[in-house]
């Protein structure tokens, strides 16, 4: 009885065993006999016993490899180190198990070689400046030659560029000699815009002096056309006033029926108004004169009295 409990707890432990749940993203190589049997991808798989086995469990998402630096040689002549990033992605479980011995070691090395190869074909100054360029010839290559290890190589990116010292020194050199250009043409400029600025002030405020006067002649000419219209204005309305009054005048001695000698009178006197000013030349109609003749005759009458 014991050995019938024994039996099966064994027989249960043994299909137990057999059941197996593949996650995601990973696949299992499963081998029969020693050879390939199958790829179980995600899900619950069953497994022969003592007849299958799980070969290997291979990961199946991209994946990082940064290997350290790297000498290289310039077509120049210049050695240098750079290291590398690649990121890669097994795209067949089948042949990555079986393609190749190790295939992080064996990627590593067809890094280094490519990376000698096309940066042997290119100058130190092309070399710094082309990393897009050199990214793109060695993910091509390498993805090529990884294609029958069923691995997809997705990018490469070149981490860092190390030059000798003796470069560094004059690279930076070399840098701090065009900041000292690029500071001394902005300064330049900055000089020349500042002279251009104040050029355009003395202009702007030359013709602003310019306006204000031409303005301020405007305003006195049209001050000096106003009071002149309005002293033109004056005399006319006193002249309208003078001459308003003489004809009121000779209204009135209308009215008050004056006679021939009386008007004469007042003609007379009105010569002898104008007499009183500035005029050394006076002409008297022959009328008025015979009117002063009687005037003196009556004055001296008026004085014999």
């Amino acid at each position: 009885m014991e050995f019938l409990i024994a039996f099966l707890v064994i027989v249960a432990i043994v299909l137990v065993s057999c059941v197996k749940v593949v996650p995601q993203a990973t696949t299992y190589v499963i081998e029969r006999l020693g050879g390939y049997q199958a790829s179980w991808e995600v899900g619950i798989h069953f497994k022969t016993p003592f007849i299958d086995r799980v070969a290997r469990k291979v990961d199946i998402k991209e994946q990082v490899a940064d290997f350290p630096p790297q000498p290289v040689i310039t077509k120049d002549n210049v050695t240098m180190r750079i290291d590398t990033v690649i990121f890669y992605q097994i795209t067949d479980a089948q042949l990555y198990t079986y393609g190749v011995e190790n295939p992080i070691m064996a990627i590593e090395n067809l890094t280094a070689t490519t990376l000698r190869n096309i940066i042997g074909e290119l100058e130190l100054d092309e070399t710094l400046t082309s990393r897009e360029i050199i990214n793109a010839k060695m993910r091509a290559s390498l993805d090529s030659a990884t294609d029958p290890w069923g691995i997809k190589v997705n990018r490469v990116e070149l981490k860092n560029i190390i030059p000798p010292a003796a470069i560094q020194d004059a690279m930076e050199k070399q840098m701090k000699a065009e900041r000292e250009k690029r500071e001394s043409i902005l300064r330049s400029q900055g000089e020349k815009e500042s002279a251009i600025l104040v050029a355009e002030g003395k202009k702007a405020a030359a013709i602003l002096d310019a306006e204000a006067d031409k303005q301020a002649a405007i305003l006195h000419a049209e001050a000096k056309k106003e009071a002149t219209i309005r002293e033109a204005e004056g005399q006319a309305q006193a002249i309208l006033a003078v001459q308003k009054a003489n004809a009121d005048g000779i209204r009135m001695l209308n009215e008050a029926a004056a006679t021939e000698n009386v008007i004469r009178l007042k003609s007379l006197e009105a010569f002898s108004r104008a007499a009183d000013g500035k005029a050394t030349k006076i002409i008297i109609p022959s009328e008025i004169q015979g009117m002063v003749g009687l005037v003196k005759s009556l004055t001296e009458v008026s004085k014999d009295n």
